[in-house]
């Protein structure tokens, strides 16, 4: 990607030369520390982040999928990548709204479903071996730096942790250095705002004596840093610059775009009156508020394989969800669960099964982006815990905090009936409440929408859907 520049010099000169060439992929024989800057309110390219949210924007989404064609291709030269870790979303909230920041997981999405990892495609402790293109993000916690306010994990993950925005027992610093220690070959990815992503190659360079001449200030979300270490030990700084200039606009989708479908599982509708077949109003139950609840996009294409992330055919459809959902929700805000949480997932040749929990929070990002919405993440208690149905539905219904707001939620399907059922069950302290279903093993396309009038009587129902059918979705990314 050589280019000719003109300058001018003095008055009316022109002087031809020749800029230096761009640098060649990197070496697969080498352990390669790449740093791809993620942007935040300090940093940014102007129109790429929404001041009120600390979110990205259609053109900040637009520069993180023309991103992910340019790192496969230029940087890692069509080679698989080794390990991706990205910012923990809730150690960096950047406005009094306390907004996380997810722009850093989204910076690398579409380039991890370029890469590709070999996982069992049953559950552990077997390992039948299956490749899949999605490639999992870690964005875990390491013991002892969960920030405050945030559900301590019941098991930590050294396998997944990810990257913390304020460096609490220099974690990110011992990440970095176990790799290079490790010294096993390979593209290490690190996606991170740029406070961050300085402060960890200066402290890299210093601890390893590497002597680099490491950029001196923020330049621009295009550049992509890389510490080159070769067998020897001797490390390089190369510097790659994408010259993105994406539009600002949301995403088109290229063909074939998924086709608009009919809801096709059976409906239910479930009406809770308080003082109604012996049905009370519960203390402290919130009022006007409605939220819509999802499955995250498609993760599975063998059995159970999992990685903590989704595959090609979910980047689908959550770059299409803003168009499908388009004159059938009108939520305020958006909700998922924090990418930090662990998910036993199926196991990996070396044994490991536990992967950071990202695809619930990547289904709905476009979809907040799109229409401008503030996002927020459920982190004060653990998915995955024994009374999570108890917790999500204490956290979302009462309390007042969603009164009067209408909300979108991406969550985990199995989990999505116990909540309702926990919720519906709050009305009748002597038993008796109507049963509500599962969640049909195959359906990512259903919305449940349950609903508090100004009284906080309830209703919950299934009649909408999103309208993109899994089976019509290619299983191959969309190409940017």
């Amino acid at each position: 990607m050589a280019v000719t520049a003109a300058s001018l010099v003095g008055c009316g000169s022109v002087s031809n030369t020749t800029a230096p060439p761009a640098p060649g992929p990197l070496s697969a024989n080498n352990v390669n520390l790449i740093f791809v800057v993620s942007e935040d309110l300090a940093n940014n390219a102007s129109g790429d982040v929404n001041r009120s949210t600390a979110n990205l924007t259609n053109q900040g989404l637009q520069r993180t999928l023309l991103m992910a064609a340019f790192l496969k291709q230029q940087v890692l030269a069509m080679k698989n990548v080794t390990g991706i870790y990205v910012l923990e979303p809730t150690t960096h909230l950047q406005t009094t709204n306390n907004y996380p920041d997810m722009a850093a997981p989204e910076t690398v999405q579409q380039f991890a479903l370029l890469n590709q990892i070999t996982l069992s495609s049953e559950p552990p402790p077997q390992y039948v071996p299956y490749t899949g293109n999605s490639y999992p993000l870690n964005a875990s916690y390491a013991p002892g730096s969960v920030p405050t306010s945030v559900a301590t994990p019941t098991a930590y993950c050294a396998a997944c942790q990810g990257l913390d925005f304020n460096d609490q027992r220099n974690n990110n610093e011992a990440l970095a250095t176990g790799i290079i220690a490790a010294n096993v070959a390979g593209f290490y990815v690190f996606s991170a705002p740029w406070e961050t992503t300085n402060a960890l190659m200066r402290n890299i360079n210093r601890t390893q004596g590497y002597n680099l001449a490491l950029p001196a200030s923020y330049a621009s979300p295009n550049y992509i840093y890389a510490i080159s270490i070769a067998a020897s030990g001797s490390a390089s700084l190369v510097t790659y610059n994408s010259n993105l200039n994406p539009p600002s606009t949301y995403p088109v989708l290229p063909s074939p775009t998924p086709a608009s479908t009919p809801c096709s599982v059976p409906t239910f509708s479930i009406t809770v009156t308080g003082g109604s077949g012996g049905a009370v109003i519960p203390e402290g139950i919130n009022t006007n508020e409605t939220l819509y609840m999802i499955r995250h996009a498609e993760a599975h294409p063998q059995a159970h394989w999992d990685d903590g992330n989704y595959v090609c055919a979910g980047q689908w459809r959550a770059l299409d969800l803003p168009y499908a959902l388009q004159g059938k929700i009108r939520p305020n805000q958006v909700y998922s669960v924090d990418p930090a949480q662990i998910i036993a997932g199926t196991q990996n040749a070396t044994g490991n099964f536990s992967w950071s929990y990202v695809r619930p929070a990547l289904t709905v990002e476009p979809y907040a982006i799109a229409n401008d919405l503030p996002y927020g993440l459920a982190a004060s208690f653990e998915l995955f815990a024994s009374d999570s149905p108890q917790q999500a539905s204490k956290f979302f219904f009462s309390g007042g905090q969603f009164s009067n707001q209408s909300v979108l939620l991406a969550w985990e399907h199995d989990h999505i009936p116990p909540t309702v059922r926990a919720l519906v069950s709050s009305y009748f302290p002597n038993g008796g409440a109507p049963p509500v279903p599962d969640w049909p093993g195959a359906d990512y396309d259903t919305i449940w929408t349950v609903t508090l009038d100004a009284a906080g009587n309830l209703m919950v129902n299934n009649a909408l859907c999103e309208g993109i059918d899994s089976a019509a979705l290619p299983a191959t990314c969309p190409q940017f």
